[in-house]
């Protein structure tokens, strides 16, 4: 799979920024003094800023489809935990009679979002088959096997299992959109631009304290950006991952 984490994001990109400085300061000494001047420099400079606009665009791209992979799942989380309320009240509303499928339900809870965070955890959600765990199935089975009584009972029932669908529609959306957000071949291109570009900044520029230090300032600067976008597009991993506290502790015991 073309997985890439955070860290792993930030260090090839502030090592090939600063090899692609290196690379132009060698350049620099290797050409003759005369060479880099006229319509050569201009061309260079030409190139290196429609590769900076193209390079600007493409990480607000990256930081836009990361921003929207990390708000759907945290809006399906949320959205887990809404349903998992409502169906709590329906079926305390419902009677004494649902009090096994509400203990179910709690027991469901917390297995169903360790599996979520370790099923997606280094973006390896969406690699193998969903399957309903065994606890999930008794607690859908416990709603199918309610007998409703009277009709307020057949409405609350109805309400239920439609539900609990919706849950099982959220939990299977959470383990298909963990697709990673940024393709490795992507980032790669991205990364050769900017090593192209800097690259070009350092051959013009007369290596000395003020040039290097800015160097390393700017290297830093865009590679902390991309470990935030990546990082970003890891919602169940990392420094910005989904908090689940919300998730397990949304029911109170069952009295």
């Amino acid at each position: 799979d073309d997985i890439m984490s955070s860290t792993a994001a930030f260090l090839a990109s502030f090592a090939s920024i600063l090899i692609g400085a290196a690379v132009g300061m060698v350049l620099r000494r290797a050409l003759p003094a005369d060479l880099p001047g006229g319509g050569s420099k201009e061309a260079i400079r030409l190139g290196a800023g429609f590769l900076s606009t193209l390079a600007a665009l493409v990480i607000g791209l990256m930081i836009a489809s990361a921003k929207n992979t990390y708000d759907n799942q945290n809006t399906n989380i949320r959205q887990l935990g809404t349903n998992v309320v409502l169906v709590d009240q329906m079926l305390i509303k419902y009677g004494p009679e649902a009090k096994a499928a509400r203990a179910l339900l709690r027991e469901t809870i917390p297995s169903t979002t360790a599996r979520i965070w370790q099923e997606n955890a280094g973006g390896n959600g969406g690699g193998s088959t969903f399957v309903v765990s065994d606890t999930a199935e008794r607690f859908y089975n416990a709603v199918e096997d309610l007998k409703p009584a009277n009709a307020e009972q057949t409405s609350l029932k109805s309400r239920i299992t439609a539900i609990t669908t919706e849950l099982g529609r959220t939990r299977l959306l959470v383990f298909t959109q963990s697709e990673n957000a940024i393709p490795v071949p992507f980032f790669i291109v991205l990364i050769f631009w900017l090593v192209a570009i800097f690259a070009s900044f350092s051959l013009f520029a007369e290596p000395g304290p003020i040039v290097i230090a800015s160097i390393l300032v700017f290297a830093i600067s865009v590679s902390s950006a991309l470990f935030l976008i990546v990082d970003l597009s890891h919602p169940f991993d990392g420094l910005m991952q989904i908090s689940n506290h919300h998730l397990r502790a949304v029911l109170p015991k069952v009295e």
